[in-house]
């Protein structure tokens, strides 16, 4: 099946080459890994990828780049800063072997001049990148390579079945290609919406063939046994390619029955990993929502006491069966979120939430404020009580929690060690919960930086988001700070239980977020939730049932706007079926402009880029 636009723009530059070759064009080859150009580079060169794929990556300040898309064959790259005359804004690198021609920015300016259909295929391309954003610069090759002895094989084959049933359509490619050429592959995959690559652990020659043919690269292990001492990886820009790299830890042991994961984090530098059982349908299906980008990620904001309002999001989230695969948050938005990612049943996380938080209280040991008004003595038992020695690379889901780090001015994303200790860095609330502090790190309340991390949870998940955000509620109480009860009163009306009211303000003071980040975060999501828990104080840790109720109604609401299933909010629709013989070697020709440029372009070395991290 032709690709529209590869075969429009590539039969576009074959004719004007053909009738006029420009020596000022050229052709290069990228090994995978190899970077195009880096942000910051200055845009005087107009690309166009001939073969292979090539990832977007937008630099972040203090933490790792974010993947944002794939380059087709066929589609310009970079054009749009060219063309703005402004520097590049992205890190553009060779996922698999790549070839690319490319045009100085004058010589692209006068063909366009003389062959103004040129112009108009690059102006259709942008205009259609830009209406199908997260579909078509969606991974659609995805390679599958076992670490362990056991065979692979069923459980691609059951996420094969998952995907197929979604109306997709999708092939599993093994070792019997080895011996076929690339544009063979290159037309499987535009003649299907997926395509998975899988590789046995005897299968070492084939395995790297994969590593350098897919889009993302799931390493496929076992637990219960040390990883390889040499393990099939990606090659190139490590920095980059790694965060296309996941780990999938498979056993037919139980999640909470496994040796701890932490030596096979240490081995693979994986971007994710996650947890599956042999044999386990819910686990199948579950990879293959993450693959068909129908995977659902939920955001908690912190917000004190009216972060049970989150309870009431699940809650309502339980009763509509949208399944839930990435979970994060900040402040007591994480503690929340941590719940479900362990497993907790709806009824289990409103238990436990209640015992802590509700007839425990574990910040009413208050203090002298030396370095805060309580000594957390009480919050770090009860959080050990709760969580042990829990490691977060070991909990069923992907989860994470932010806090702020005083010391570097940046935010901490916690995404491994011991759960305990990352909930009680997020929930620090300067002046309230003494600091954490960890390796020399003074950690505290990630809401001061990142009270609705929804930019963090766009980074490990690129289906639906959806975010459920209390922090502009109002939570603060102005009667009582205007006309503060005496101090015998405070006592003696036991509103002692909760702190003085410079606990609201310290509490407001660290969920507040200016409006324009507020307004970024939440444009992230897919579906926005805001409870209003009306009347509750952010420290009202007594108002359990009416804070929960008040996010369920909010929940219901939200969903009650969604006229289609959360899971299709961002996943490519089907290609269209179009009836055609199974393609095999013979009809794996290569396109117009390869060939044009095979006779009349010189070949180069590709552009030595300079790394702006």
């Amino acid at each position: 099946m032709a690709h529209p636009t590869r075969d429009s723009l590539d039969s576009a530059l074959a004719r004007i080459l053909t009738e006029k070759p420009d020596p000022r064009a050229s052709w290069f080859a990228l090994t995978e890994g190899d970077r195009l150009f880096s942000a910051g580079d200055p845009a005087d060169t107009f690309y166009v990828l001939q073969s292979g794929r090539l990832g977007v990556f937008i630099p972040r300040e203090g933490q790792p780049s974010e993947f944002i898309g794939i380059v087709h064959p066929g589609t310009p790259v970079g054009e749009m800063a060219m063309l703005a005359d402004t520097a590049h804004t992205a890190n553009v690198v060779a996922l698999r072997d790549s070839e690319v021609i490319a045009l100085p920015r004058e010589a692209f300016y006068e063909l366009s001049r003389s062959h103004p259909d040129l112009m108009a295929e690059v102006a259709r391309v942008m205009i259609r990148r830009n209406r199908q954003k997260g579909s078509n610069d969606f991974p659609t090759a995805h390679g599958f390579v076992a670490a362990r002895a056991q065979p692979i094989r069923p459980f691609v084959e059951a996420i094969h079945a998952a995907i197929e049933a979604e109306g997709y359509r999708v092939r599993i490619i093994d070792r019997d290609a080895t011996t076929l050429a690339a544009d063979w592959f290159a037309r499987i995959e535009d003649a299907h919406d997926f395509v998975l690559y899988v590789a046995e652990a005897d299968e070492p020659a084939w395995a790297n063939l994969c590593a350098r043919q897919v889009d993302r690269l799931f390493i496929v292990g076992d637990p219960e046994n040390a990883p390889p001492a040499k393990a099939t990886k990606r090659n190139g820009d490590s920095e980059l390619v790694q965060q296309l790299t996941d780990l999938i830890l498979l056993s037919k042991t139980p999640v909470g029955q496994r040796h701890p994961c932490k030596p096979w984090l240490d081995a693979m530098s994986p971007g994710r990993w996650f947890h599956c059982q042999d044999g386990s349908a819910h686990d199948a299906h579950r990879m293959a929502r993450v693959i068909t980008g129908a995977s659902v990620g939920l955001v908690l904001s912190g917000g004190g006491a009216r972060a049970y309002a989150h309870i009431g999001v699940l809650r309502a989230l339980n009763d509509a069966k949208i399944p839930v695969d990435f979970l994060g948050g900040s402040s007591m938005g994480g503690i929340i979120a941590a719940g479900p990612a362990l497993g907790w049943t709806q009824e289990e996380l409103e238990a436990r939430i209640h015992d802590v938080f509700v007839r425990k209280d574990p910040l009413s040991d208050i203090a002298l404020p030396l370095v805060a008004l309580t000594r957390a003595n009480k919050l770090q038992n009860l959080l050990q009580e709760a969580y042990g020695d829990l490691a977060i690379e070991d909990m069923p889901l992907p989860f994470f929690a932010v806090s702020a780090n005083l010391t570097t001015g940046r935010i901490e994303v916690h995404r491994e060690g011991l759960l305990r200790e990352a909930l009680r860095a997020s929930v620090a609330i300067p002046g309230l919960i003494p600091p954490f502090v960890r390796n020399g790190q003074v950690l505290v309340d990630g809401a001061v930086l990142r009270n609705f991390p929804s930019d963090v949870m766009r980074r490990f998940n690129r289906g639906p988001m959806i975010g459920s955000d209390v922090s502009q509620t109002r939570g603060v109480n102005a009667e009582q700070l205007e006309n503060p009860p005496s101090w015998w009163r405070w006592i003696m009306s036991g509103a002692w239980k909760q702190g003085p009211p410079i606990v609201s303000v310290l509490m407001r003071a660290a969920t507040l977020s200016t409006s324009a980040e507020l307004a970024e975060a939440r444009a992230e999501t897919d579906v926005l939730i805001m409870p209003r828990p009306e009347g509750i104080d952010i420290r009202e840790w007594k108002a359990f049932e009416p804070t929960v109720a008040a996010g369920e109604m909010a929940a219901k609401a939200a969903l009650a706007q969604i006229d289609r299933p959360i899971a299709d909010l961002r996943r490519p629709a089907p290609k269209p079926v179009v009836a055609a013989p199974e393609i095999s070697i013979e009809a794996a020709v290569a396109s117009p402009v390869r060939a044009a440029l095979a006779r009349l372009l010189p070949q180069r070395k590709p552009p030595q880029t300079v790394d702006h991290r």
